[in-house]
């Protein structure tokens, strides 16, 4: 890592799992990238590489086997647009031209059948996504991952700006922004799909849900801002990262921004057990599946994290952990003075953490536990969609 900062193992309750067919998926990502023609060659064989098959299999260990591929392409997909059109491409530059763009490819996802961009890669790829969503997804699903992505969309261009001008945002609005930006709530309504149910609205959009699906994404980009800081900060082109942020505006040297930010992740960790044991006491069996998916897509992002060719960068080694640890490095139970995000502790009385109902074996003090890459989970994969809530 710059300067020397390496990455600590992070606090990680729960437990690793995997669909056993990850390779499978890796292998059928990989030819519809090929099939669609996904960014540019170099970027494609780029992407191939970095196992989002795996990650999808991570993310829905025991889903349905066409919806955890439908995840893989768009996962793709998402890093296609990203990496081609926003970090490596002109439009990253040029939020002006990159509104319309983007905005192009909005009205796609809402209605594939539109004749626009018709020798596009990108809008060629969205189109089958969401010809292929229709097969699992309620109208209402599908209207919320639109939504999530018009929120996606509207975040890569608050970045193109900031990347225009080469300013660092300040930290109440990069952890606002953050939220969107790291394209994990447009991956939720998948969720919902591969396990074939559907959140109500009165809990979905109860403020605590809401609470604890903004702090599932906050623990997933804060620790990719970790994993990704040594291949972002030795690129040339301009990055932006919670840790960046934290030397820019807090005058922090790199190590001391390291243990803010693991401090940060780990305070929010321990509030994201406490409101899921809450929730789970008393919500329904669809709410607890939601829940559960939620800290699933956790700890996939953390295993593919330290895991994945496009942070290990082995040409230029990152030296990511290779374990987590048992135990958080902060565990106050008091709000994060970050103004976007303090009103998730009024949703949780205060107390001790519960007993995780994620959590594995008993460790030893602050010993990291060592992670099998290629955990299986016990539950068997489902065969095809459903619609029981058992």
């Amino acid at each position: 890592m710059e300067h020397g900062v390496l990455v600590p193992p992070v606090y990680s309750p729960i437990p690793p799992a995997i669909h056993p067919r990850h390779e499978h998926f890796d292998r059928r990502t990989a030819a519809w990238a090929q099939e669609f023609g996904i960014g540019s060659n170099a970027l494609r064989e780029k992407l191939i590489g970095h196992e989002i098959g795996t990650f999808a299999a991570r993310i829905l260990p025991d889903g349905d086997e066409e919806v955890i591929a439908l995840l893989a392409d768009f996962v793709l997909w998402l890093f296609g647009v990203d990496d081609g059109h926003c970090e490596e491409g002109e439009l990253g530059t040029d939020p002006k031209e990159l509104v319309p763009e983007l905005s192009r490819l909005l009205r796609i996802a809402q209605n594939p059948q539109v004749p626009m961009l018709t020798d596009d890669p990108l809008a060629a790829g969205l189109r089958d996504l969401r010809r292929r969503m229709e097969l699992h997804g309620t109208p209402a699903q599908l209207a919320r991952w639109v939504d999530a992505l018009r929120e996606y969309f509207l975040s890569v261009v608050w970045e193109a700006s900031h990347r225009s001008k080469g300013t660092v945002p300040d930290l109440n609005d990069y952890t606002l922004m953050r939220l969107y930006d790291g394209a994990t709530s447009v991956v939720m309504p998948l969720l919902e799909m591969g396990r074939g149910y559907e959140l109500q609205p009165h809990e979905r959009d109860d403020t605590a849900v809401r609470a604890a699906a903004e702090m599932a994404y906050f623990i997933i980009t804060w620790d990719n801002d970790l994993f990704s800081y040594h291949k972002e900060s030795r690129a040339q082109q301009w990055y932006l990262n919670v840790l960046r942020v934290l030397e820019h505006h807090h005058g922090m040297d790199p190590a001391q921004a390291m243990e803010t930010a693991v401090a940060q992740r780990d305070r929010v960790m321990c509030l994201f057990l406490r409101l899921q044991a809450r929730l789970s006491a008393t919500g329904s069996p669809q709410l607890r599946q939601y829940l559960d998916s939620l800290a699933a897509f956790i700890r996939a992002a953390q295993d593919w994290g330290i895991s994945s060719r496009r942070y290990t960068t082995p040409e230029d080694p990152a030296d990511l952990p290779t374990a987590f640890r048992d135990t958080p490095t902060d565990d106050s139970t008091e709000p994060l003075d970050i103004p976007a995000v303090s009103w998730w502790w009024d949703t949780v009385p205060e107390g001790p953490a519960p007993a995780a109902s994620h959590r594995g074996p008993a460790l030893d003090g602050n010993r990291p536990a060592e992670v099998p890459h290629l955990a299986v989970p016990e539950r068997v994969p489902a065969g095809r969609h459903r619609h029981t809530y058992a």
